[in-house]
């Protein structure tokens, strides 16, 4: 298996600005996930595909290849998530496997992904009948939506822990055929197979109070 990480950053971060490099936990958010995707054996090659002249230089000087995407594709408003997948699969991929590993959840770490592509092994081998792999956080929580409970009957209380299996899917990473990245237009499949990750690893960084819990438990987990 021959594996290409894609890690995806732009410069125009707008809820928590510069995000992908603004010092998080000793470095940044783009370094610490090269880091991370370095130390994975499985992975052949890792890309850092930004418009950000910047975010490629940080990336060739962590042994990163840098791949300059244009400006149409990713200002979040040329082009939809779909085009941009595709045009990544498509334009700076050359292996048949690749990861889309965002630098957003920080503490999926080098473990995490090795299981990840452990599973998408299995996949390829035919053990698991499953086209992808995406990381998911267990859900378990009492769900409402416009009608009332979703996922219990308030008339027969159960335990949390006994609720049905439900996950939402995180930003740690997913796997899949290249080509058929560029042909969904998606990081994912039908058939995906989840990857469970845990209450840290599940940490995704959208806002500033993400940015700082991540980094807590960041720097909570170096010291324990």
């Amino acid at each position: 298996m021959d594996i290409t990480a894609v890690i995806p950053v732009r410069a125009g971060s707008t809820r928590v600005k510069n995000k992908n490099i603004k010092p998080f936990a000793g470095t940044n958010l783009l370094v610490n996930k090269i880091r991370q995707l370095k130390q994975v054996s499985d992975i052949s090659k890792i890309i850092v595909s930004s418009d950000s002249d910047e975010m490629l230089r940080i990336a060739e000087e962590e042994g990163a290849i840098p791949k300059k995407r244009p400006i149409e594709y990713c200002d979040e408003k040329s082009r939809t998530f779909n085009e941009v997948v595709r045009y990544i699969a498509q334009n700076e991929v050359d292996t048949e496997d690749m990861m889309w590993a965002p630098c957003v959840c920080p503490l999926v770490g080098p473990q995490k992904i090795a299981e990840g592509i452990q599973l998408y092994r299995q996949i390829l081998s035919g053990e698991l009948d499953a086209d992808s792999i995406a990381t998911a956080r267990l859900i378990k929580e009492y769900i409402f939506d416009e009608n009332g409970p979703v996922n219990f009957d308030i008339e027969n209380h159960v335990k949390s822990q006994d609720l049905p299996n439900w996950h939402c899917i995180t930003n740690g990473f997913f796997i899949a055929k290249t080509a058929d990245m560029a042909r969904w237009g998606f990081v994912y499949g039908k058939k995906v197979h989840l990857c469970e990750v845990n209450k840290f690893e599940a940490i995704d960084i959208d806002d500033e109070f993400d940015f700082a819990m991540a980094e807590f438990a960041m720097k909570y987990l170096e010291s324990n």
